[in-house]
């Protein structure tokens, strides 16, 4: 399986590649971005060698990375990323939105996007961590009917749905 286009109404979400790293560089820089997700802005440089590695794929035959970035047509650049893991029937979800873009629902469609895709795949199960506190990204995951387990993994909750 790899990560194809995925259209939305208003969003592309177009397979991660190192050429992307430059523009998502800005739109990762604010370090407010990372009170939830930890690390600090990376580079331009940094984020591409990251983004070869995540493009070069698991290594594990058994587990499949799927990376996008997430392109806002009205605006004609990226916006965030989304990604996820999947490992058979199971898909590890996350998502991340520059912060000059949050509050316009661009997340939520986002995300709503990679799981109508994985459906597609033959995903059954989605499973996202989100930190406590992070009240936006819990309502994505919400939004996209993810149910919040009580479950904690590195001290974030995790949140399922089975989308058959």
């Amino acid at each position: 399986m790899e990560a194809g286009t995925i259209a939305t109404p208003r969003l592309t979400l177009l397979p991660l590649a190192p050429h992307h790293a430059e523009e998502m560089a800005e739109v990762l820089a604010d370090r407010r971005l990372h009170e939830f997700i930890g690390g600090v802005p990376l580079s331009a440089d940094r984020l591409r060698v990251r983004y070869e590695r995540l493009a070069a794929g698991s290594g594990d035959a058994e587990v499949v990375w799927c990376n996008w970035v997430v392109r806002l047509e009205s605006a004609g650049r990226l916006t965030g990323t989304v990604q996820a893991t999947i490992t058979g029937e199971r898909a590890e979800v996350a998502w991340v939105v520059g912060t000059a873009w949050q509050g316009q629902g661009i997340a939520k469609e986002a995300a709503h996007g990679l799981v109508e895709w994985l459906r597609g795949k033959g995903v059954t199960t989605v499973v996202a961590h989100v930190h406590p506190e992070h009240a936006a990204s819990a309502a994505v995951a919400a939004a996209v009917g993810l149910v919040a387990t009580g479950e904690r993994q590195d001290g974030e909750v995790r949140w399922q749905s089975d989308i058959r």
